[in-house]
């Protein structure tokens, strides 16, 4: 089997590793070459939850068309601020193979269909993650790999079976939903940072970031925001029909938090007490993608499905307007907006059957 991976950040190189270890070739691309290039020569080193040591994917190439050309499926690791290129490159050139969203983030998956419909492109098999299936950073050109999540769901578009089977061979742990709501509402960072982001964001330009933020900046007062948060999140859900779990039992199929703790429903204690995300440090600057990336394609996109839901999410709408005043207004314009997910005046019922049927 050979598989393309897009991205060679901390997400794309653990895919790599994991998919390399396990006997599939490797076509690892990103855009910029310096990427690629600390890798060249040594392959790519690793730490962690794999263990030590490095692997050599079977391709390494900043030409995309060379990058998926002839491959059986395409994994796409990169942080959504890139999926509008990236999905416009893609549709350019057309490809046939499932296409496995490695995370989808929140409407991920209804992004690219609308693009690629909007192109006039024929929709290959598409799915979408709900998270990353990694917890890693790259250090010294290292990949540190800390976690590595037991459970992930998994939603695909209508006539996207082949792309939901061809994930659950790569990653093993995929936990197929209903449908892409599902995945885009079990984004667990769609609740997780915003609230530390906006909470913290005095002590983080106060330090540039030095401290850390799954451990000092989750307080009891950011930790009642986060649960009302999550709250709505899973009202949304019921409101399209499903019945998510809520924050903590996610966060501990993930392995990324206290079990004890989460067992209790102490959602503070249980994400202090996560030994993966433990020595990650806070935001350096408002360029982080927990304000870039976290807002304009996390909370953005739950509100325009909240508000075709019908539910009113008092916490989410806050939490956006005031990360679009700390960043700069542009932001709820260049998100995920209704437009770009292509479910501009649809109503509830009419979206879940675009995602079903």
């Amino acid at each position: 089997m050979t598989t393309a991976v897009l991205g060679a950040g901390a997400g794309g190189l653990a895919a790599t590793v994991e998919l390399t270890r396990a006997g599939v070739d490797v076509r690892l691309w990103n855009r910029n070459p310096a990427r690629l290039d600390a890798h060249r020569e040594s392959g790519i080193h690793y730490t962690g939850v794999f263990g030590e040591g490095s692997v050599r994917p079977a391709g390494m190439t900043s030409d995309l068309a060379e990058a998926i050309s002839g491959v059986d499926a395409i994994v796409v690791c990169l942080p959504s601020v890139v999926h509008p290129q990236l999905f416009a490159d893609l549709a350019a050139l057309a490809p046939a193979v499932p296409i496995i969203l490695n995370p989808g983030h929140t409407g991920g998956a209804l992004h690219l269909r609308h693009v690629f419909t909007a192109a006039g492109v024929p929709l290959p098999p598409v799915v979408e993650f709900s998270t990353l299936t990694y917890i890693g950073r790259v250090q010294g050109g290292v990949v540190s790999i800390g976690g590595r999540a037991a459970r992930v769901t998994a939603g695909a578009l209508p006539g996207g079976g082949a792309a939901l089977d061809r994930a659950a061979t790569l990653f093993p742990g995929v936990v197929a939903a209903p449908d892409v709501l599902a995945s885009s509402l079990a984004n667990v960072n769609l609740v997780l940072h915003p609230p530390g982001a906006v909470l913290s964001v005095a002590w983080m330009e106060a330090t540039g970031g030095d401290f850390r933020f799954y451990v000092d900046a989750m307080t009891p007062s950011v930790v009642r925001v986060i649960n009302a948060y999550d709250a709505e999140r899973l009202a949304v859900a019921a409101a399209f029909g499903h019945q998510l779990s809520t924050l903590m039992e996610e966060m501990a199929a993930l392995g990324s938090v206290d079990i004890d703790a989460a067992k209790r429903g102490d959602t503070g204690a249980a994400i202090r007490g996560g030994v993966a995300n433990s020595t990650i440090k806070a935001p350096d600057s408002l360029q982080h993608r927990y304000y870039q990336e976290d807002f304009g394609f996390g909370v953005l996109p739950f509100v325009e499905l909240a508000a075709i839901a019908g539910v009113p999410v008092p916490t989410a709408g806050a939490l956006l307007q005031i990360g679009a005043t700390l960043t700069d207004t542009g932001l709820l314009t260049r998100g995920l907006t209704a437009e770009r997910l292509g479910i501009t005046g649809l109503t509830r019922d009419e979206l879940i059957s675009m995602v079903r049927d």
